[in-house]
């Protein structure tokens, strides 16, 4: 029997791996939509699904989509040994190099506020995964857990149905940022329930929901992500993802998986001051990134 310290270490490693296939995916992807869509533009605005479709023609996007399975197989690996809270928040060095990726890839110069606003995401990041990984523990999965999340992730897929139909076309790159990290918290959660429950032994019709939940939820997401990067840089993508995505996941840690039950009030301090430090982060970014800026000034 491994020692729990390095299981947990492992589990960090394995995420470490998935962060920078995430980040290779994300920048084929990016690209993929980019360059064939609207090759002459910076900033393209919403897809539809027939463009969509086609991107599945396209080898550059099949290419990312390829790093992006390689990069869910090392965080599900990760999930498997760690708790959530610990492991999910890691993908945040994704931003990193994705940032370095598409300033070269695009010959763009970043300024010092866009690699200050990065800087502060991870330093929010970090702080908060360094923080759980001494007060998260793994938990047993019941049936109730397994209902409470489904049952909230249906209630946001009715609310995003309803806002997206509501808003009649008229969405930004943060929208779909944010759409698509709420939903990816959720497939981490579910994704952490499934397989906690599968080594309890318990697989059964609520586990199956819980999967064809996942399932649901990733393709939805996958769809907000596509519109992002038509409508904003990737590292800005990835740097909403990494912070929306682990905030939900943690949300759903402490108050419904009881990751966190041990921790002290000095922890659960350090869990607000970090993600609210990296959200402002993302904020910053979304502000100051020279590839928005530079439409803002065009326009």
């Amino acid at each position: 029997m491994l020692a729990p310290d390095f299981l947990r270490l492992l589990a960090i490693l394995l995420a470490i791996v998935g962060a920078v296939f995430l980040s290779l995916g994300a920048q084929f992807q990016n690209d993929a939509v980019t360059k064939h869509h609207a090759p002459d533009q910076p900033r393209i605005g919403s897809l539809h699904i027939r463009q969509i479709v086609d991107l599945l023609r396209r080898p550059r996007w099949l290419t990312g989509t390829s790093f992006l399975v390689l990069a869910i197989v090392f965080q599900l690996g990760a999930l498997a040994l760690a708790p959530l809270i610990v492991v999910q928040p890691i993908g945040a060095l994704a931003l990193i190099l994705t940032s370095v990726l598409n300033a070269r890839i695009y010959k763009i110069k970043l300024d010092g506020k866009t690699i200050g606003s990065i800087a502060l995401t991870m330093l929010g990041v970090g702080a908060f995964v360094t923080t759980a990984a001494t007060s998260a523990v793994n938990t047993e999965m019941s049936d109730q857990k397994l209902l409470q999340v489904v049952g909230v992730l249906l209630v946001l897929l009715t609310f995003f149905a309803l806002a997206f139909t509501l808003s009649k076309g008229r969405v930004g790159p943060l929208n779909y940022i944010l759409g698509a990290g709420v939903l990816y918290g959720f497939v981490a959660s579910l994704a952490k329930v499934v397989l906690a429950r599968l080594s309890q032994g318990d697989f059964d019709l609520l586990t199956l929901v819980a999967g064809l939940a996942l399932l649901g939820a990733t393709f939805l997401g996958g769809w907000f992500v596509q519109n992002a990067y038509a409508s904003g840089p990737p590292d800005l993508v990835i740097a909403g993802l990494t912070v929306i995505d682990p905030a939900v996941a943690v949300g759903i840690a402490i108050v419904i998986l009881g990751e966190v039950e041990q921790a002290q009030l000095e922890d659960i301090a350090g869990f607000v001051i970090a993600g609210l430090i990296a959200l402002a982060g993302v904020l910053l970014l979304s502000r100051v990134h020279p590839q928005l800026t530079t439409e803002v000034t065009d326009d």
